[in-house]
Parts: C-alpha cells; structure tokens; sequence
C-alpha cells in the first residue's frame, strides 16, 4: 500500500491483522520504530487492554497467532515500557497494555569484554539488543523450582529485563568466583565493576577465592 514501509506490510501480518493493530503499527512507524524510542517523554491517554502476549519462550503472539515477522517484534519492542507491574506499548497518540508471561526479552549470548579497569559481561538479547551488564544493568536472580537452583535475569532498559537461556546461564556461571559480602562468602559474578552475588558459597561447598567449573 502507498506509505507503508516496505519491511513491515500489512499483507505480511494479514492472517492476525485487525484495525487496531494496523492503527498502532502506524502510530509506533510515526514515532519512528528504529530502536528504543523515548516513551518516557510521551504521556498519551490509555487504551485499555490489547490481546498481545509475550510467552516465556520470548515469542510475541497477537490474538493467539504467533507473529512471525522479526522486523514486526522489534517495531513494538521499541515503544515497549514497563509502569509498575504492568507492560504497555506506548506512542505519542495512545497507549495499549498487553501481557508478559515472564521476561520481555531472552538473553541468548554471552561474550566477555576484557579491558584494563577488569571485565564486562555483554549479553545479546533475542531481538539484537547488545547489554553491557554493570551499573544500570544489573543481573538478577530468583528462586529455581529446585533447592539452590536460581533464575537470572539482566536488565535492559526501562524496567524491562532478559531470562538468560539456559545455555547462558551456565555460561553465566562459569565466570563466577566467591567473594565475601557482609562477612558471608557468596558465589556470583563481576561485571563492570561490579559483584552480582547469587548463592551462598556454603550452599555450593564453597570457600572463599575459590572459582567454580561447570562445563561439564
């Protein structure tokens, strides 16, 4: 169609398509839908409720119909915004809630960052985005369904985090080290700086300085 942009069609989504969702297709491409866009500038009036939903394998799906579209995700990721506990896609002309079932994003690669002043850990997440873990970007970690197991999450922008995969994950673990913290010697990792600590070194029969190997 004249002055739609030719990597996101409409014919490319037609199976799922709806007004509504052609509407705010325009109004994010209108907001400029090329990486991370400055809702925290817009207040637009709130919409309600969109049947968008984000699963935890990091899949978008709109009216249960998965969206196939790469270049479609990262349109709507770019106006995605966390208030609260709640996610919205916001523009300037409106704002739409929808649902995460855990994480927005997936962190499925880790590299290591050697520089002078110590290491950075660089996750990339599922749709390209590049994160320097350290101040601003810290790592999280949650209870697991299994004693001493935990989840790990890194933050990517505006209240918005990664699950790292499980590959990462013990990619992840693989960097880390015991360090002490308030007297108690913790297991965790550094990144920019700084000591993200994720279990008590006791719980892994851990001593001080000692670093851990699980490649196996």
């Amino acid at each position: 169609m004249p002055g739609e942009d030719p990597k996101v069609t409409t014919a490319a989504v037609a199976p799922l398509a709806s007004g509504r969702l052609e509407a705010l297709m325009a109004a994010v491409r209108e907001a400029g839908g090329r990486g991370p866009a400055p809702v925290e500038k817009w207040d637009p009036p709130d919409c309600g409720e969109m049947d968008l939903v984000i699963k935890a394998d990091g899949s978008w799906h709109y009216m249960g119909t998965p969206i196939g579209r790469p270049a479609l995700v990262r349109l709507f990721a770019s106006v995605l915004a966390r208030e609260g506990e709640r996610y919205v896609l916001k523009t300037p002309v409106e704002k739409v809630g929808i649902q995460v079932e855990d994480a927005p994003f997936l962190a499925v690669e880790m590299a290591v960052e050697d520089a002078a002043d110590g290491r950075t850990l660089v996750f990339r997440t599922n749709l390209d985005d590049l994160v320097r873990c350290g101040p601003g970007h810290a790592l999280r970690f949650v209870p697991g369904g299994a004693p001493g197991a935990v989840v790990p999450y890194v933050h990517v922008r505006r209240g918005l985090d990664a699950r790292l995969t499980r590959a990462v994950h013990l990619d992840l673990m693989a960097e880390g080290e015991v360090r002490e913290e308030g007297g108690v010697p913790m297991f965790g990792v550094a990144s920019a700086g700084v000591f993200f600590p994720i279990l008590p070194a006791a719980d892994l029969g851990l001593e001080t300085g000692a670093d851990v190997d699980f490649s196996e």
